[in-house]
């Protein structure tokens, strides 16, 4: 005899406890909706504090190795400009954060694997460290790597990692990606694992609204995500970039606003689900709502990243089109975004390294 499925008010006065009950969740609307959201934010403010932790985001470098079919920076992509930092310029970056009480950064970049770029990372994390008395958190998001490179990095002092599966499906993965052998879902939760067994705080997220994406599929990319235990999360709408693959498939796609929806759903769920993790406020969803991030931090973000990238190379890093905040300098994006983060009710906490709770407990 079929159960009958529970309501989402039933859902949320108990523990979710499979996909389908997943599924209930990310299908709701109107007063469920709200029901969904005030109970992530209640989960939030008990297991994390109605706390926002910044994480000043360094763009390194656009130069990729991979052909990722959704993303504006991939290797196959020649109408813009390549660039890479200077040792000074990214210390500079670093050393407004540490002024600043940031006391966390991210540098991203394009996928490299050769040595150059390897030895120049970890260079650059001895310098940061040196500047900064050892009191910066880094983050770094610099795609697959192998396991001695990411233990070089770890030794070099790095503690966080964030390293974006984007699916769990992986026939989904094989559509979004060039069937090379380089870009395969395998090597990317191998690269995973890997950061799991060094000690990392070790982030991932998904996109949210992709072609051929299901519902199902993000119910499963949430079991995943409770199954492996990860610290932190960073997850936003999929927006398309005009010189990618995946943009031929633009007007069959959720529209834009039903996929920050979505991605809102998706921040909420995971905060229920997973509770003492970080969860981020994508600059994604301001791509889409200028209050997207505040809206995310509504329903359980707690991470944000102020991007401290000279001004000089953000058209140069755009991995979807619309990406705000280009002309901002890091100055004017520190006032804009205290401003934002008050409104949603929240502090900002300045000179805490904000690690993800469910890190350094244990979990």
């Amino acid at each position: 005899m079929k159960m009958k499925m529970k309501s989402v008010r039933e859902i949320l006065n108990g523990d979710v406890v499979n996909r389908d009950e997943l599924l209930v969740l990310l299908k709701a609307t109107d007063s469920d909706l709200t029901a969904l959201f005030e109970k992530a934010a209640e989960v939030k403010e008990k297991y994390v504090g109605n706390v926002v932790y910044y994480r000043g985001l360094i763009e390194y470098s656009n130069m990729c190795s991979k052909d990722c079919y959704y993303c504006g920076v991939r290797n196959s992509n020649s109408n813009f400009s390549r660039y890479s930092l200077t040792d000074e310029e990214v210390v500079e970056s670093a050393l407004f954060a540490y002024n600043n009480k940031y006391a966390s950064i991210v540098i991203q970049s394009g996928e490299r694997q050769d040595s150059n770029f390897v030895n120049t990372i970890s260079k650059l994390i001895r310098k940061i460290h040196e500047a900064t008395n050892n009191e910066l958190r880094i983050t770094l998001s610099l795609g697959e790597q192998s396991y001695n490179t990411y233990k070089q990095w770890f030794d070099a002092g790095v503690q966080r990692y964030l390293l974006r599966l984007e699916t769990s499906n992986k026939e989904l993965y094989k559509r979004l990606h060039p069937e090379d052998g380089h870009h395969t879902f395998d090597n990317r939760m191998q690269s995973l694992m890997y950061l799991r067994e060094l000690g990392y705080q070790c982030g991932t997220g998904v996109m949210v609204g992709l072609p051929f994406q299901t519902l199902e599929d993000l119910a499963d990319d949430l079991i995943l995500f409770r199954r492996m235990g990860f610290h932190m999360f960073g997850l936003g709408p999929y927006i398309e970039h005009v010189e990618t693959p995946l943009y031929q498939y633009s007007s069959s796609l959720l529209s834009r606003n039903a996929r920050l929806d979505l991605a809102l759903k998706m921040v909420a769920i995971i905060r229920i689900l997973m509770k003492d993790v970080n969860i981020a406020a994508t600059t994604a969803m301001q791509a889409i709502d200028p209050l997207g991030r505040e809206r995310a931090i509504k329903v359980g973000a707690n991470v944000i990243m102020p991007n401290l990238t000279p001004v000089k190379y953000r058209e140069d890093y755009k991995l979807y089109e619309d990406k705000p905040c280009m002309d901002e300098d890091a100055d004017k994006c520190k006032s804009c975004l205290e401003m934002r983060i008050k409104s949603t009710g929240n502090k900002i906490g300045y000179g805490s390294w904000g690690d993800s709770k469910r890190y350094t407990d244990g979990n």
